[in-house]
């Protein structure tokens, strides 16, 4: 005995347009017919290459590490070329931003400056977050090498 579907799937067919429902394929032709093929039908309208780098930074949440990556490059706005020649953005953690100086005299001196740079860069970056500035001097070499090294205070800031 042979199983005729036929009959089963017309029926079903005018069980779903009497109830104002659409099958799969008539879903499909109608998706198909919305979305267009051709150049300029609806829903390809072309957008400006800046958009889609909009698009693409808000989706992948980029938006903080760019304004970071720029404010470390547009350092020397912010602070001067002099103070730019001696320091430089290092690390943004936190919402604390520290900056590497060329010796601890330049760092005391941009300490002094500290709260008129947190200014700009929160005027011009406020999506950062920043609310403090960390200013660091040169890293002083170690003298403590070896097994026979013996405490104390070795020599102080003698190399800033």
């Amino acid at each position: 005995m042979e199983i005729n579907f036929e009959l089963a799937d017309r029926f079903f067919k005018q069980t779903l347009k009497s109830l104002g429902r659409k099958t799969r394929d008539e879903k499909r032709r109608d998706d198909k017919d919305s979305r267009g093929s051709k150049p300029f039908d609806k829903g390809r309208e072309p957008i400006s290459a800046g958009e889609g780098v909009e698009e693409l930074l808000g989706e992948f949440d980029w938006n903080k590490r760019v304004d970071k990556e720029s404010l470390f490059l547009n350092w020397h706005v912010l602070v001067g070329p002099e103070n730019a020649a001696a320091s430089a953005p290092d690390e943004l953690r936190n919402g604390t931003l520290s900056i590497k100086c060329r010796s601890t005299a330049w760092a005391t001196q941009l300490r002094t400056l500290k709260d008129q740079i947190l200014a700009r860069v929160q005027e011009q970056y406020p999506e950062l977050g920043v609310k403090d500035l960390v200013f660091l001097g040169p890293a002083a070499p170690s003298w403590k090498k070896g097994p026979r090294s013996v405490p104390g205070r070795g020599p102080r800031d003698t190399y800033g």
